[in-house]
């Protein structure tokens, strides 16, 4: 969940696959559970736990190899342990205009069945207007700690607006100043309507960065079962893990005021974090609940559990990775746009350079034939976005100017938005979206802009054909980004 407005599109990384046993053991049945040595652990005066409500005590829950228990709590109780967990409160659209209201009540956050429920619930007065309510919780101020093993076992809500997350902010967030110069550890989201996709993310800087790896289910979902979702946090790493499973990791991060006075490495990620739950109804990312989105059963976030794991210690003394930024290299004539070999049909999913995304119920495929690639859409998604082919590692340098063209044309008339856009810089637009009117005969398109942000060796250009009033087949060819100065 993040802390300010901002709009998000998907941007799709290669995981890191290593395996992993760090899962730990639950009071239910969980095919996802990896083998693990069992540590008994005593926890602090401070960090003392109530077992006399639980049916999982200490000495059964196995710890990752090198660290002991800390904390957990298993919601065998009849209600949630306020003496572990704080209600939130914020009103509609405190961040990311989002449309649920945070009501700090047992009636959206509530223990039941030896599970902690998130339920989101929608309202609907007299009148006809609808509105949104749902729970969040955190542990500030109860159980913050530094560097640790964190994980939770969840069902996640299934339906189009729903965003639920498992993730952690500092304990004191104006220690190196106001979000993101503070940090976010995302350790799960998953959006209502796309529950095969796990996304992990690292939020940081001035100007605002992110660190993003995605998992993708071979088969079944996050809704449908329970999945243990994980981080280790380290001094100078952070690697997260899925059914004890690795996925993603990064090193590289930094802090400071707005690019300058960087303070010293490892931070923000040096300091105590503490754990929150909650689950989102609409905003900038999953877009608004749709007519078939319900708000019943299926809607609720389930937490088996929360545990976190610690080393007895920690070598602080680390040093940030050196950034080196590798640009790719233009082709003979200077496109930095690798159209690889276009004169063989094949799917777009065989082409190495080129991606076809789908996100918020768009539907279609891509392919390249004759020459050029052919996008068939079969349904526009809610989002401008739900439909997009996409080429990142476009190399984006500071002080340069850069022409953007391509040719293309519709089946039908109907309009498409091109930009180039930083996935690893909040999604900021170094050529703004920008609308083009497609005809039924071939045009080319050329735009100039200058680039005036940071250097960059992860620009994407981004073609978006969903929720344009149209699914008409477009057709796409001679796409180049060039540096003209």
């Amino acid at each position: 969940m993040k802390k300010q407005t901002k709009r998000m599109a998907a941007f799709i990384m290669a995981a890191l696959m290593t395996a992993s046993c760090f899962t730990g053991c639950g009071k239910k049945e969980d095919k996802n559970d990896k083998t693990t040595e069992a540590v008994t652990t005593e926890a602090t005066a401070s960090d003392a736990v109530d077992t006399s409500a639980t049916d999982v005590f200490e000495d059964e829950i196995e710890a990752p190899e090198g660290y002991t228990l800390l904390w957990h709590d298993e919601f065998n109780g009849t209600e949630l342990n306020q003496d572990d967990w704080n209600y939130e409160q914020h009103e509609v659209g405190w961040v990311n205009h989002e449309l649920q209201e945070y009501i700090p009540s047992d009636e959206y956050a509530f223990v039941k069945d030896g599970e902690l429920v998130i339920q989101p619930v929608k309202n609907v007065d007299e009148d006809g207007n609808v509105s949104y309510v749902s729970g969040r919780v955190n542990t500030q101020n109860k159980h913050d700690f530094k560097y640790g093993y964190v994980e939770a076992r969840i069902k996640v809500p299934e339906g189009k607006g729903f965003l639920p997350a498992f993730w952690m902010m500092p304990q004191n967030e104006s220690l190196y100043g106001q979000w993101p110069k503070c940090g976010e550890i995302d350790i799960m989201e998953v959006l209502g309507d796309t529950t095969n996709m796990l996304y992990g993310t690292l939020h940081f800087g001035a100007p605002h960065k992110q660190k993003q790896g995605t998992y993708t289910l071979e088969s079944g979902d996050f809704a449908s079962e329970y999945h243990v979702f994980a981080i280790e946090w380290e001094p100078g790493v952070i690697r997260w893990f899925v059914d004890g499973e690795q996925y993603f990791e990064t090193s590289d991060w930094f802090t400071g005021t707005d690019g300058k006075e960087e303070q010293p490495y490892p931070a923000p990620f040096n300091q105590p974090f503490h754990v929150i739950l909650n689950v989102a109804v609409g905003g900038d990312w999953p877009g608004d609940p749709s007519e078939d989105t319900v708000f019943d059963d299926r809607a609720a976030m389930k937490v088996d559990y929360v545990r976190i794991f610690q080393k007895d210690e920690y070598d602080e003394n680390v040093e940030k990775p050196v950034d080196v930024l590798v640009f790719r290299e233009a082709d003979e004539t200077g496109n930095f746009v690798y159209n690889s070999d276009f004169s063989e049909d094949e799917s777009l999913t065989d082409d190495e350079n080129w991606k076809f995304l789908l996100f918020a119920d768009g539907a279609g495929e891509a392919e390249i034939k004759d020459n050029e690639i052919v996008i068939t859409s079969t349904a526009a998604g809610t989002e401008e976005y739900s439909v997009q082919l996409v080429q990142p590692e476009m190399p984006m340098e500071e002080g340069s100017s850069y022409k953007f063209t391509f040719e293309a044309y519709a089946e039908e008339p109907r309009k498409m938005k091109a930009a180039v856009t930083a996935p690893d810089c909040d999604w900021i637009r170094y050529f703004p979206d920008t609308s083009v009117e497609l005809t039924e005969d071939w045009q080319t398109f050329s735009f100039d802009f200058d680039m005036k942000d940071a250097s960059d060796d992860n620009g994407r250009v981004e073609f978006n054909m969903g929720n344009q009033g149209s699914t008409a087949t477009i057709h796409i060819r001679n796409v180049r980004l060039e540096k003209v100065q």
